[in-house]
């Protein structure tokens, strides 16, 4: 069982509204979304596209509903755009999920990224260059000093679609960063970009130290199989239902759930599941994983 004063359940608002596809939910209310995350159990959020920009008025939002705001996806460019651009961008976003109480910033790099784009996610995503690399964790090094400045951490989220997917690219910047910057663990993506247990559980066993932020989603096999077979984009994976909430899908969450407890892990799970609304009602879903999750953990 996994000690509830350390470890906090949040769900990501991207099962009632997408901000990829926005039309996925499109009349889901910000009302609605963390009405039904507080009924279903949880404690905490990400931010979606329709949350109050303007942090007392979240903050009263959530206040009624017993919520918190753990963490919101920042994007990155250090491999296509000027350094500055970002660093202006990340300090706003920052300070915000400050105002917020949050301690932990989710960044992926974008740079050259498929994952919106309506190319075969496995055929043409990007591979960076050398000086890509290089320009890549100078930012994020610098990110991580930016965060340290209000007491934050800066993660990396793999993702699909990116330059740092794989178990190797993950590993590379993982080695080369400064041990300030922290890896962002998402179950579903891990097994997503892989395709067997095995990488999931190989990567949280290697990096569970240096994790302060953790996404769990898991797999329709059956349909990522069809994905890979059909060759089809990021985004038409998630509209044909490629991920689901814990417990619902092909991945086996014991073996994460031991290394979490046994590390000492202190901070978010989120449940990260994107599915079409109008096929997975949210609500129903969210319930759902809750339900497995305090099976397998107690939380």
């Amino acid at each position: 069982m996994l000690d509830s004063t350390k470890i906090k359940l949040g769900i990501a608002p991207i099962a009632w509204t997408n901000d990829d596809l926005p039309q996925l939910g499109a009349a889901n209310t910000f009302e609605q979304c963390i009405s039904e995350m507080a009924l279903a159990g949880f404690a905490g959020s990400e931010i979606g596209n329709k949350y109050p920009t303007d942090p007392e008025v979240l903050k009263k939002a959530l206040d009624l509903r017993g919520l918190q705001i753990c963490n919101a996806w920042f994007s990155t460019f250090f491999t296509t755009k000027e350094e500055e651009e970002t660093i202006e961008k990340f300090i706003e976003h920052r300070d915000f999920l400050y105002e917020m109480g949050a301690k932990v910033i989710g960044c992926s790099e974008q740079g050259h990224s498929i994952q919106v784009l309506n190319k075969p996610i496995f055929d043409e995503k990007p591979v960076f260059t050398e000086g890509e690399w290089d320009r890549l964790i100078e930012g994020y090094n610098k990110l991580a000093i930016l965060a340290q400045e209000k007491g934050m951490k800066v993660s990396l989220h793999h993702h699909m679609g990116t330059g740092i997917q794989t178990p190797e690219e993950i590993d590379r910047f993982m080695e080369q960063v400064n041990e300030n910057v922290y890896l962002l663990f998402d179950t579903g993506h891990m097994y997503f970009s892989e395709g067997n247990q095995e990488a999931v559980n190989n990567l949280i066993d290697k990096y569970i130290d240096r994790i302060v932020h953790i996404h769990l989603k898991d797999v329709r096999q059956n349909i990522y199989e069809k994905l890979k077979e059909e060759r089809w984009s990021f985004l038409k994976g998630v509209k044909e239902g490629v991920f689901t909430v814990p417990g619902d899908g092909v991945i086996n969450f014991d073996h994460v759930f031991l290394v979490i407890k046994n590390s000492g892990y202190e901070g978010w799970m989120v449940v990260e599941a994107e599915q079409d609304p109008a096929k997975a009602n949210p609500l129903e879903y969210a319930i759902k994983a809750m339900d497995y999750i305090n099976e397998k953990t107690g939380l």
